[in-house]
């Protein structure tokens, strides 16, 4: 089937961007600053914003008329290209406020989107970025897609699969079918890969966190792995497992999973949920903090909406502060949802063999340790062990076969 959209490169995008303060406790203007960010990581350069105070978002136009006047004049003045609003724009405020403005006009989730596209690499990932992409655009096509005809080129055109808006309703929707389909074989892979890592009753530790808190850094540091570990927003996508031998011989699988943010689509929540889901079969999570972030205590919650998002709850958390080489003397946040809270630097390795010993604790409540020899007659109980447990030894002598294994303590 031929692809439904073209990539296209594009100059550097000058854009405003626009928020919408609803409560009187809601920080947009620390919202706006990750939306810089996000227009950054985008290939767009914020140059100006505007915020209103309003009791509610205007159904037609996102923002008020007054507003409006003062958007249009701002990107006259400052040759934007367009503007950025920080909230999922419904298709009658996209049309309203293009028609307003006659300016490309784009939303928070169509930049994160974006992002995505970018940086997806494996088939996986730039199938669920394009199953996110179509879902968000098919929901925005009216008539001959006028909902969307100002896109043009950068941002919002990008991605596995990139046309132009008048792209035939039914065609998305057989797209979206297919990409469906291909997922559900992918995700048939994946859970026999994850039932053979159950089989072999190795714990799992799933690390979750706000984006570019230091998730693939801390992954590396501890294991080894080559994971790109960028400063920038969704540097890595897709998850990736290592596994992490403790100093007691026990081991671990890691996973590593995409970076969560706030207002997180719930378009690529549903596309990415095969991969998000990781969580859910973990053992244990291990929740990475940028303790020095001025936004820590409104991306903490983020995660743990996200997790309930996903329907993760009741596994140990333990939440890890990174970066506290750059907080010195600063006091160690605290966390109510974790067990334990460790101050750790991924960068330069301070804190991580505490959290090899928290993780060893962790273990010990939840596994024995096991040294038999087993009459040839009971061969057979050997089989079970290696299925629900971790065989570190195995040797057979005149008189039997030796184990020495982990069990599970309820065993």
């Amino acid at each position: 089937m031929a692809e439904l959209y073209e990539n296209k490169e594009a100059a550097r995008e000058r854009v405003i961007l626009v928020g919408v303060c609803t409560r009187e406790n809601e920080n947009v203007e620390e919202s706006l600053d990750e939306l810089a960010e996000l227009a950054d990581t985008a290939g767009a350069e914020a140059v100006g914003r505007v915020i209103q105070n309003r009791e509610s978002m205007h159904p037609g136009t996102y923002i008020g008329s007054g507003k409006i006047d003062e958007v249009r004049e701002l990107a006259a003045a400052l040759q934007a290209d367009g503007v950025i609003c920080d909230d999922e724009l419904t298709p009658a405020q996209l049309r309203g406020l293009e028609q307003e403005l006659d300016l490309k006009v784009m939303d928070r989730t169509l930049v994160i989107l974006d992002i995505f596209a970018q940086h997806a690499t494996t088939s996986e990932g730039k199938l669920q970025v394009e199953l996110a992409q179509l879902r968000y655009r098919l929901a925005r096509l009216t008539g001959k897609g006028i909902a969307m005809s100002r896109l043009g080129g950068g941002i919002g055109t990008r991605g596995p699969g990139e046309k132009k808006l008048e792209t035939d309703r039914r065609l998305i929707k057989s797209r979206i079918a297919r990409l469906n389909r291909e997922l559900k074989e992918m995700q048939i892979h994946r859970d026999t890969a994850r039932k053979k890592r159950l089989n072999e009753s190795v714990p799992v530790a799933a690390i979750v966190g706000y984006t570019n808190a230091g998730k693939s850094t801390l992954l590396n540091a501890l294991t080894g792995a080559d994971i790109l570990a960028e400063n920038k927003l969704f540097a890595t996508l897709d998850p990736t497992t290592r596994r992490m031998e403790l100093p007691s011989g026990q081991e671990i699988l890691l996973t590593d999973t995409v970076g969560f943010i706030r207002k997180l689509p719930h378009h690529l929540v549903e596309a990415f949920k095969s991969t998000l889901e990781e969580a859910r079969y973990a053992d244990y999570i291990l929740h990475v903090v940028d303790s020095v972030s001025p936004q820590m205590d409104a991306q903490m919650e983020a995660v743990y909406e996200t997790l309930d998002r996903l329907g993760i709850a009741g596994k140990p958390v333990i939440t890890l502060f990174n970066k506290r080489d750059l907080a010195a003397g600063s006091e160690l946040p605290k966390d109510p949802n974790a067990v334990r809270t460790i101050g750790i630097s991924a960068g330069t390795g301070a804190g991580l063999k505490e959290l090899q010993e928290v993780l060893e604790e962790q273990l010990r409540n939840s596994r024995i340790q096991v040294e038999k020899l087993f009459p040839y007659a009971q061969a057979g109980d050997i089989q079970r062990i290696r299925r629900y447990g971790q065989v570190l030894e195995e040797e057979y002598r005149e008189d039997g076969i030796y184990i020495k294994a982990w069990m599970p303590r309820n065993y």
